[in-house]
C-alpha cells in the first residue's frame, strides 16, 4: 500500500476535480507517483479500458517513467507501447498505422493501454487517430517549442483529460509564440506546490550556494588548463565526493578529459569520472560503455557512501533523470531559469542521513561565471525563499 505525501494527495484530488490544467511541483517532489496513482485509479474506475499517453522530453526519461509506472500499476489487462526511436523491451513503433492497430485491438477487448512517447514523436501518436483518455505532459515546458506545439495543442483539445507537469513553467510575452500562460491550451494552474513546504516537511533538501571567487582571467580567452585548475580547487575546497559538472560545451568536456591534467588530478584524489554527450557517447574512466551501463553505474556509485566520482555533462542530465546520491552541482556555464532550476534539482533529493543540503558551486574567474552566479542566486531566491516556480519568459 503506497502512502502519498500531503501535497501528492492534493494533486490527485485536483486532477479528480478538473480534466485539464497545470501541476507545478519542484524537482524531487514526487510528481511521477501522482501520474501513476491517477492512472491506476482510472483503470480501477473505467471497466471497459482506457488509453493513457505519457510524454517525456527524452527517450531516456520515457524509459525511466515506464519502469516507474510498472513498479506500481497493475499490468493485468494493461498493454504497454513505446512510440520513439529508442530501444526498449516493450512493443515499440513510430508508424501511425501500427500505433492505431495496437491501441484499437486492446480497446476493443476492453483493456488498458499506456503509451510512452517523447515530444519529438508525439505527432506520430496524433497521426494514429486513436482515442486518448488521459495524457500527461512531463517536463511540460518543452511542449511550447515550435515543433512540438501542434501535437500539444491537438491533444489539449482532443484528449478527455490533459495535465501539464513541470517545476519550471515557460510563458510567452509575445502573441506569435506559444507559452504555458495560454489557458486555452494549458488550462489553469491546478496546484503550485511551494519548495519551502517540501523542505520543511523533509521531502527535499535546501540548496546551499557557494560562489568560488578565483583570480579573474582578463585579456585572453580561458583555456582548458584554467578550467582544470579551477574545477579541482572548487572540489577540494568544498570536500565534494559526488559531483555533477555542467560544462559550457562538449568541446570543453573533451579538452578537460584529453588535453589537461584533470583526469590525473581526480585519480590522485581517489575519484572516478564519467561523461555522456551526444558526440562522445557514454564514457566511464576512459572506457566507452552503452547508456544502460552508464546509468546503472551512475546510480550504483550514487548509492555507495564510499565512492567518490564526478559526472560531466552539457545538458543531457539536467532534466527529469533520477540520479541517486549527488551531493553537489558545479556550474561552468550560464543557463536560463529552467536549466538552472532543473540542474539544482539533481542535488536536492534526499540522500544519506548526513546530507543536509544540496551544494551549488559557481567558480567565478570570467564574465560567464559572474553572470551565472547572479542568475543562480536569483533562481534560488525565487524558488526556495519566495516559494514560487522559476518561470522562463519568451519575449520575442
Amino acid at each position: 500500500m503506497i502512502t502519498l505525501r500531503p501535497h501528492q494527495e492534493r494533486i490527485i484530488n485536483r486532477m479528480r476535480d478538473y480534466d485539464k490544467g497545470q501541476v507545478i511541483v519542484p524537482t524531487g517532489g514526487g510528481k511521477t507517483l501522482t501520474m501513476i496513482i491517477d492512472t491506476q485509479r482510472r483503470h480501477d474506475v473505467v471497466k471497459n479500458g482506457t488509453t493513457t499517453v505519457v510524454v517525456a522530453p527524452r527517450i531516456l526519461l520515457a524509459e525511466q517513467l515506464c519502469s516507474e509506472f510498472l513498479e506500481v500499476v497493475d499490468t493485468v489487462n494493461t498493454h504497454i507501447m513505446h512510440v520513439h526511436s529508442g530501444e526498449t523491451q516493450h512493443f515499440s513503433t513510430t508508424k501511425a498505422d501500427q500505433i492505431h492497430i495496437f491501441a484499437s485491438v486492446a480497446r476493443t477487448a476492453g483493456e488498458n493501454v499506456i503509451i510512452f512517447t517523447t515530444y519529438h514523436s508525439l505527432h506520430r501518436v496524433m497521426e494514429a487517430d486513436i482515442e486518448v483518455n488521459t495524457i500527461y505532459f512531463d517536463e511540460a515546458h518543452n511542449s511550447v517549442q515550435r515543433n512540438f506545439f501542434p501535437a500539444t495543442e491537438f491533444f489539449s483539445n482532443d484528449a478527455d483529460r490533459c495535465y501539464f507537469y513541470t517545476a519550471t513553467p515557460k510563458h510567452s510575452l509575445t502573441i506569435t509564440k506559444p507559452g504555458m500562460n495560454d489557458p486555452a491550451v494549458y488550462g489553469q494552474v491546478l496546484i503550485n506546490v511551494p519548495a519551502p513546504e517540501l523542505v520543511e516537511q523533509g521531502y527535499i533538501l535546501p540548496p546551499k550556494v557557494v560562489v568560488k571567487q578565483l583570480p579573474m582571467i582578463k585579456g585572453r580567452k580561458v583555456v582548458f588548463a584554467d578550467d582544470c585548475d579551477n574545477l579541482i580547487e572548487t572540489i577540494d575546497d568544498n570536500n565534494i565526493d559526488k559531483t555533477l559538472i555542467c560544462a559550457r560545451t562538449t568541446k570543453q568536456i573533451i579538452n578537460l578529459l584529453t588535453h589537461s591534467d584533470f583526469c590525473a588530478e581526480l585519480y590522485q584524489r581517489g575519484y572516478s569520472w564519467m561523461t555522456i554527450t551526444s558526440k562522445t557517447g557514454a564514457i566511464i574512466d576512459g572506457k566507452k560503455v552503452d547508456r544502460e551501463k552508464f546509468f546503472d553505474t551512475l546510480n550504483t556509485w550514487g548509492k555507495d557512501p564510499d565512492k567518490k566520482f564526478v559526472v560531466i555533462h552539457h545538458s543531457i542530465l539536467s532534466e527529469g533523470i533520477n540520479v541517486s546520491g549527488l551531493e553537489a552541482v558545479i556550474f561552468m556555464r550560464n543557463m536560463d531559469y529552467i536549466g538552472i532550476s532543473q540542474s539544482i534539482g539533481r542535488v536536492i533529493r534526499l540522500g544519506d542521513k548526513t546530507k543536509t543540503f544540496g551544494l551549488v558551486c559557481i567558480p567565478t574567474y570570467d564574465a560567464v561565471g559572474i553572470g551565472t552566479a547572479r542568475k543562480v542566486q536569483a533562481v534560488v531566491d525565487v524558488v526556495f525563499n519566495q516559494g514560487q516556480p522559476a518561470i522562463s519568459e519568451i519575449r520575442r
